[in-house]
């Protein structure tokens, strides 16, 4: 399907700006209604495949998601769990970030730790967002509908050691400064 980058090297694109972004000029509803606009006129929608009905969250779990399947009625669907194609496994010790959000992650300040054991899963979940961005470049999608508070594919708000926190996901931040617009599950 896509080509799978190096997991001891992973893609470092440059994001420069993101941190910096500024915030958005209209109140976080017409923000929403941008999203929910921009999912309604994509012929093609990268989604979460935990939303789809698919067992591959961390927990082995899916998420299936009845507004989700609503939502993508009639539009060409192509699944992704950047997580699993990047070999963590099913199931996989859960992940929060650590020193930052997914922008932070690509910067080199703040990485993918494992809760417990606070073992580094960086270039993992780098390798998957790669593939994410492959997936999205070679189908001309426009618009991915993610799982929110995901470590990958959080799109307003992601685990930081232990807390959930303002910020997006390492899969999320990559797609959104290759010009893609990232809908949350939780938007509609």
């Amino acid at each position: 399907m896509t080509k799978a980058v190096e997991p001891s090297q992973p893609a470092a694109p440059q994001l420069t700006g993101l941190a910096e972004r500024e915030p958005s000029t209209g109140s976080e509803g017409a923000d929403r209604d941008a999203r929910r606009e921009a999912l309604r006129a994509a012929p093609t929608v990268m989604v979460s495949a935990c939303l789809l009905g698919e067992a591959c969250r961390y927990d082995g779990r899916s998420q299936r998601s009845e507004r989700v399947l609503a939502a993508l009625e009639g539009k060409a669907v192509i699944p992704i769990c950047p997580e699993a194609a990047a070999g963590l496994g099913i199931p996989r010790p859960p992940v929060d970030l650590a020193g930052g959000t997914g922008v932070d992650v690509w910067a080199g300040r703040a990485r993918a730790l494992t809760r417990e054991t606070r073992e580094d899963r960086t270039a993992a979940f780098q390798t998957g967002a790669q593939m994410a961005l492959d997936a999205a470049q070679r189908f001309d999608v426009p618009v991915a509908l993610l799982k929110e508070k995901s470590p990958s594919c959080g799109s307003q708000r992601v685990y930081e050691a232990g807390v959930l926190r303002p910020g997006e996901g390492i899969t999320t931040a990559l797609l959104r400064a290759d010009g893609r617009t990232v809908v949350s599950d939780e938007d509609l």
